[in-house]
């Protein structure tokens, strides 16, 4: 695999309408040339209670307003309506991009197993699969590829010294990296180690 060093790629999911999250996430994302979102963008699950920031309509405003191009694979809370808000496709469950050199697929991951995982990256000759919903953040190898869970910056399940971490992905200067959205570093991996 051929790649550049010199890229920046910004990695959410499960967003859930908080756009003050999504703010502190684009400061992350500065310089990013592009922002992969693994679904679950602008509505929340019925089991869960909006978090401070939900606001669907400014959250959908900062999206179509973005100068860096966002690709988004839907969730399991994405509806058609939402296309009317975003100004960017959100119904594919799928995104495959390729990037800077790599092959990445992104699935929100609430109709895969490992394997169905492991299976498509290979199909696809993936490098990287980005996946979402669980909400938990994870850099894992998948066979050839590289599974990455950037967690939810909204709802997150990640806890730090007893309190809820949001988190985010950042694949940058040869290293996939999973961040809290206080600046600290959750995980990490060498990029070179998903060749």
């Amino acid at each position: 695999m051929i790649w550049r060093v010199a890229m920046k790629i910004g990695i959410i999911s499960d967003t859930h309408g908080n756009v003050d999250v999504w703010d502190t996430a684009m400061q992350i994302f500065k310089g990013a040339e592009i922002i992969l979102h693994a679904g679950d963008v602008l509505y929340h699950p019925p089991r869960m209670c909006c978090s401070e920031g939900y606001n669907i309509p400014e959250l959908a405003n900062r999206i179509n307003e973005s100068t860096t191009p966002i690709v988004i694979a839907r969730g399991n809370c994405d509806a058609e309506v939402y296309e009317e808000l975003l100004q960017i496709p959100v119904l594919s469950p799928y995104a495959f991009v390729q990037h800077a050199g790599l092959r990445i697929v992104v699935q929100h991951g609430h109709t895969l197993i490992p394997q169905s995982m492991q299976s498509l990256a290979e199909k696809y000759r993936a490098d990287i699969f980005i996946t979402g919903h669980t909400h938990t953040p994870v850099i894992e190898r998948m066979g050839e590829a590289v599974h990455i869970n950037p967690g939810s910056p909204s709802i997150p399940k990640l806890m730090k010294n007893g309190c809820p971490l949001p988190t985010v992905g950042i694949i940058e200067g040869g290293t996939i990296r999973i961040v809290g959205l206080d600046g600290s570093e959750v995980l990490s991996m060498p990029l070179a180690s998903a060749e």
